[in-house]
């Protein structure tokens, strides 16, 4: 990793920059494959799938045959593990719920708001070099605590045209309805626009290489919403000499194993504490039967010294990290002080992977900066909030001039004599009755 000390600001946006390609680089391919799809539908999927995934399929859908006889190669042991971590993660976004919010604004105009489930949702599971089985518990489960009617899950197929056997355990425990073998461009592609066996859907979830998260993008011009622009993992750290070596590095090399393009970066006020990990990721990465692909990571990594708490905030807030862990004796000042982050671990014993697998919180997170925007994924991600009204007799007296007036003042007649014409009826009902 690349030690840098005490950058000075004008050069943080350099330093900071993410290993991957520009939406421009990418945007040509995905739009070649999205015209494909709308013209040829499953012809079209099942090219790409051949081409991308270099396994030639009969059929893209998993039938429900095929997901009894895979999780019966589930282990036990996992299975349960999988269920402990479906307990926790159902725990916290449950408590996520609301209730109808109800207010009498003026008398006679009541007006609320409750919460409505997304009818369709798209959940896409990244498969690749690691299928990952916890992100369907992480969209499933807040997707099934909202009762969305139809949740879609599309993930690439391996080598033997099959998915992961935890996928499809996990996909069976969360009340997915329907689950595809596709996966990549031409799996967004058939969500945002259908094709004879993928439904459409009203919103796609889920994580991706940097080809997904364009293409997500890009489904929104379609009238498709997305959770996200949820790309290549990335971690940040800030750490003193609070914290221990070994476990940093551990952290860092946790997300550097993800992909390539990943990025893990440390800000320290220590010199002897970059010093210490460094010497650790060196040790740590050649147990790893992911060396190689966590060593590009890190190539794209940063060990970054500064010189006080308030710059070392000031950095990460410019970052706007995934992850964020907190590794300080002053840990409230990261607390209070953090702005930009898609979630914060505190203390030496809060490691990433636990919020990426059994800990309760989410782990569909915004990247790329998008930090400083986006939420990640919780309960209201497959929620819509719906405003409701009504007015009596008596409100529409009480509010009908204010009305009138303003859109009078934006010359909007029509908006005006929608009230007037029934406060005409009011009032002349009014003098006949007195």
């Amino acid at each position: 990793m690349q030690i840098i000390n005490k950058p000075n600001k004008e050069s943080w946006s350099q330093i900071l920059k993410r290993p991957t390609q520009t939406v421009n680089d990418i945007e040509d391919i995905v739009s070649a494959i999205f015209n494909d799809v709308i013209k040829n539908g499953d012809t079209a999927i099942n090219k790409y799938t051949t081409r991308f995934d270099g396994v030639d399929l009969q059929s893209n859908i998993v039938s429900e045959e095929a997901i009894q006889e895979a999780i019966k190669r589930v282990p036990e042991k996992l299975q349960e593990a999988i269920k402990k971590a479906k307990q926790n993660i159902e725990a916290f976004h449950a408590a996520q719920k609301t209730s109808r919010i109800t207010i009498d604004t003026t008398n006679g105009v009541q007006c609320w708001q409750e919460k409505r489930p997304i009818e369709k949702v798209g959940l896409y599971i990244p498969g690749g070099t690691a299928p990952l089985f916890s992100t369907v518990l992480m969209l499933a489960i807040p997707a099934q605590i909202a009762d969305c009617k139809e949740i879609v899950l599309c993930s690439p197929p391996n080598e033997k045209g099959e998915l992961a056997p935890e996928i499809l355990f996990a996909a069976q425990l969360c009340g997915v309805t329907k689950i595809f073998k596709v996966g990549g461009i031409q799996a967004i592609a058939g969500l945002t626009f259908g094709t004879e066996t993928i439904p459409q859907v009203y919103k796609i979830f889920g994580p991706g290489n940097q080809f997904v998260t364009v293409a997500k993008q890009l489904a929104t011009k379609f009238g498709v919403a997305i959770d996200m622009p949820a790309g290549p993992s990335e971690l940040l750290v800030v750490a003193d000499d609070n914290a221990k070596a070994s476990y940093i590095a551990s952290d860092l090399l946790s997300q550097a194993e993800h992909g390539e393009d990943s990025q893990v970066i440390l800000v320290s006020t220590s010199k002897s504490l970059i010093d210490s990990v460094s010497k650790e990721i060196e040790k740590q990465i050649k147990e790893l039967p992911r060396q190689a692909i966590a060593e590009k990571a890190i190539a794209n990594s940063k060990l970054i010294y500064v010189e006080n708490d308030q710059l070392a905030l000031d950095l990460i807030n410019e970052y706007g990290p995934e992850h964020f862990i907190i590794c300080t004796e002053n840990e409230d000042f990261y607390i209070d002080g953090i702005a930009n982050a898609g979630s914060i671990f505190i203390g030496n014993y809060t490691p990433e992977s636990a919020g990426d697998y059994a800990s309760g919180t989410n782990h569909t997170l915004p990247t790329n900066g998008f930090s400083k925007a986006y939420s990640g994924v919780n309960l209201d991600s497959f929620l819509k909030s719906m405003t409701f009204q009504k007015i009596s007799k008596e409100g529409l007296l009480n509010i009908g001039e204010t009305i009138e007036l303003m859109a009078d003042a934006e010359g909007l007649q029509a908006h005006k004599n929608a009230v007037t014409i029934r406060l005409e009826d009011l009032i002349s009902t009014k003098t006949e009755i007195s």
